[in-house]
């Protein structure tokens, strides 16, 4: 079996600079890819806004194709890493080398997760309580609605009967059930696609090397969430000009392609760097020193 290598937290920081790197490399050909994506998931999702009957398929493909996607684009960013260029046929490269089945056995955890968060909140919280939340819910909307602003007190005589305490736990379990799906499908895609795993095993490799470089994930997480939210308002200031020339719903399409052509090949290009450093395979140019792994047999 392959060798896991431990690795110091700061190589965190190391996948997210080499998913930068990555990027500078050929902006505009993974940009076109991550922009394709987006531009494909608002042409699918207004076909359900549509044509309303198509929903629950919709759905569906969206979710079938976004691992086949993914990975797909992390064959391009490798590609570019490999000083070849990045093609829009890349997308599905995935199915072209006989990994569909693989590739949509990673969305496994959020189904079971989702699955869990519904039994949970049933057990957690009731179905009695559950009708009462939503009664709320579609209260506070109405008056959002109406542009009205509840009160402090009508907030709290709304809310007074909900079991707060266990709604708390239920959004604490799910966090952790969110954590565990994303550490199992972490590194599974390159897994897959370019050491040839089956899914469930890809699944399991991805699980125990994030396990084993838990302050690694931590600080990756950490710097993920800062450079993403810096991108997302850069992106919605351009999409705010965007809008003020040519209307908001241009606007938004510009602001929605933007954010998926720097964001889906920057994610793409630090799992890759992550997969090379976890297992040992070539990785992105070094954007820092990297101090030498211990090694420890999985």
């Amino acid at each position: 079996m392959d060798r896991i290598h431990r690795l110091r937290a700061s190589a965190g920081a190391e996948w997210l600079l080499g998913g930068f790197a990555l990027l500078r490399k050929a902006p505009l050909a993974l940009g076109t890819l991550g922009a394709l994506w987006g531009l494909l998931g608002t042409f699918v999702l207004a076909l359900a806004a549509v044509v309303p009957a198509l929903g629950a398929a919709v759905q569906l493909l969206v979710a079938i194709a976004g691992p086949v996607l993914f990975a797909g684009l992390v064959w391009a960013v490798r590609e570019v890493q490999q000083d070849r260029p990045a093609l829009p046929s890349h997308l599905l490269r995935g199915v072209q080398e006989g990994h569909l089945a693989s590739l949509l056995v990673t969305l496994l955890p959020q189904m079971v997760a989702g699955v869990l968060l519904g039994i949970l909140l049933l057990v957690l919280v009731g179905p009695q309580q559950l009708q009462h939340l939503l009664s709320v819910s579609e209260e506070l909307n109405s008056m959002a609605a109406a542009g009205a602003q509840p009160t402090p007190e009508q907030v709290q005589a709304m809310i007074a009967d909900l079991p707060a305490g266990r709604i708390l736990l239920w959004l604490l379990l799910g966090i952790g059930l969110a954590v565990v799906a994303g550490l199992t499908v972490f590194v599974s895609v390159p897994r897959i696609v370019f050491d040839g795993r089956p899914g469930l095993a890809a699944m399991g490799d991805s699980l125990r090397a994030c396990m084993h470089n838990l302050p690694a994930l931590a600080v990756f997480a950490v710097v993920t969430v800062i450079a993403l939210f810096a991108v997302y308002f850069a992106v919605m200031l351009l999409a705010l000009v965007v809008q003020a020339v040519a209307g908001p719903l241009f606007g938004a399409l510009v602001g929605q392609a933007l954010l998926m052509a720097v964001v889906m090949p920057l994610l793409a290009g630090a799992v890759l760097v992550a997969w090379g450093q976890l297992f040992g395979r070539a990785a992105a140019p070094a954007v820092a020193t990297p101090a030498a792994p211990d090694r420890f047999e999985a």
